[in-house]
């Protein structure tokens, strides 16, 4: 199977423009997913992309639908965008926990991969909200109960620890990111790339009959850089995880 599935990683802007007495409103739309898209399609990868304002109807809902894909990818979005159903919001309706549905689904087999940001993990004010919930529990980090954003103006550059499969053939010198997720790394995990040679960057975990990983920076600016953004193995980092989470 070569199907992703992308959750997230988009965003709404609101401004209001303030002109002496008067003032007028405008919106705007953006995503920062569309690199990893292109790079995963080109490797051959067919990717569902369901960005976070679609998520809470269209994430999927059941074993079946997951079932679809070999990897499901969770980058800034937060917890209540896949607990609150529409259905389960507006009108009080009964609806699956799709929380429970991904842990089950990955100790039967899928692969997991959490990419940082300000609602994912614990993110801005805790409002990621991912701590002490059931995808946790399958993830190789825990997260805090806090706000763990720790951001990094000057930028930093993560290091790689040991030889993996999905550092294969790329340099041990990585771009600068400017921020990321502090997390713990759990005992049966496998700690790949470390930040500000402490915390962990990159790590992996089998769990069950699946496999799972953590990010802890960004796929987009502004944690991660335009020059991790448009670097040479940005692609093959990617394609090379995702290989891995499906056991190719």
């Amino acid at each position: 199977m070569k199907k992703v599935l992308i959750a997230g990683e988009s965003w709404l802007t609101v401004m209001t423009h303030m002109k002496g007495f008067d003032f007028f409103m405008n919106g705007n739309y953006d995503g920062g997913a569309s690199r990893m898209i292109e790079c995963l399609e080109k490797s051959g990868y067919l990717v569902d992309y369901i960005p976070n304002h679609e998520a809470p109807r269209g994430f999927p809902n059941t074993k079946e639908e997951l079932d679809k894909y070999g990897v499901v990818i969770l980058s800034d979005i937060g917890s209540n965008t896949l607990l609150l159903h529409p259905d389960t919001f507006n009108k009080s309706a009964r609806t699956p926990n799709r929380l429970k549905l991904l842990r089950e689904w990955v100790n039967g087999g899928g692969g997991l991969a959490m990419i940082g940001g300000y609602l994912t993990f614990q993110g801005i004010d805790g409002r990621g909200r991912w701590h002490d919930t059931p995808v946790e529990e399958v993830l190789p980090v825990e997260i805090s109960p806090n706000d763990d954003r720790v951001e990094i103006p000057e930028g930093t550059n993560p290091v790689t620890l040991v030889e993996h499969p999905i550092l294969e053939g790329l340099p041990k010198n990585w771009p600068y990111f400017l921020g990321y997720n502090r997390l713990r790394i759990r005992p049966d995990a496998a700690l790949l790339m470390t930040i500000e040679n402490k915390d962990p960057f990159l790590a992996v975990r089998e769990v069950g009959q699946g496999r799972t990983a953590a990010f802890a920076s960004d796929c987009s600016p502004h944690w991660g850089s335009s020059e991790f953004y448009d670097w040479d193995y940005y692609g093959r980092f990617w394609t090379q995880l995702v290989q891995w989470l499906m056991k190719q």
